[in-house]
């Protein structure tokens, strides 16, 4: 069932015992399992799970959770307002040095602006199918926005997919075990990518 796929760092950890995490992987670990317990917090607040943070390696530019309900702004998504903070922290616009962590794959309007940004590195939990900027979409990869528009979206970040899939469904699943059931049988959220992309492992 789709709800029992392990995740690619699971495979990992299983067959790599005796070989140690990079700082870095270890670094996307500790950064989405926040990012995870984050989507807590969402729910929490009467929102949606979503949640998004960003990083230049272990300094945190931003940490947020949807908005959408709280806000009656259908702009409000995580990652949208990721970027948006990490911007004027920076006091720039291009975030080429950073990596955007997010518990479910960016939607295609914040994937533009993850594209706009220059930022260098996406990491995600859960596929979106439907709606995903990767999965359905292909923003994040697209290399056409690069050469049309040189200099402008410069080349596409690397995309890091299911880390801690396992972890980030549960959220969903505690919140509400209903819609949950309803959004894994319609196919919005989870299951297998369709494009290998880079995994964990």
């Amino acid at each position: 069932m789709a709800g029992l796929l392990r995740s690619p760092v699971d495979d990992a950890v299983d067959t790599q015992q005796d070989c140690p995490l990079s700082a870095r992987e270890k670094l996307d670990l500790d950064m989405m399992g926040r990012c995870i317990e984050l989507s807590k917090q969402a729910a929490a607040h009467g929102e949606l799970p979503f949640a998004s943070m960003i990083c230049d390696g272990e300094r945190i530019l931003s940490e947020v959770t949807n908005r959408v309900f709280r806000r009656s702004d259908v702009t409000q998504h995580a990652e949208f307002l990721a970027v948006s903070e990490a911007q004027r922290g920076y006091g720039r616009k291009r975030l080429a040095s950073c990596t955007i962590y997010s518990n479910v794959e960016p939607c295609v309007m914040c994937s533009m602006s993850i594209r706009e940004a220059g930022i260098a590195r996406v990491v995600f939990s859960i596929r979106s199918a439907h709606m995903g900027g990767y999965s359905k979409w292909n923003v994040l990869e697209d290399r056409g926005m690069s050469s049309a528009t040189r200099g402008y979206y410069r080349k596409p970040p690397v995309v890091i997919t299911g880390l801690m899939m396992r972890e980030a469904e549960k959220v969903w699943r505690n919140w509400n075990p209903i819609i949950w059931t309803v959004i894994k049988w319609r196919g919005l959220f989870g299951g297998q990518f369709a494009r290998a992309g880079r995994s964990p492992a």
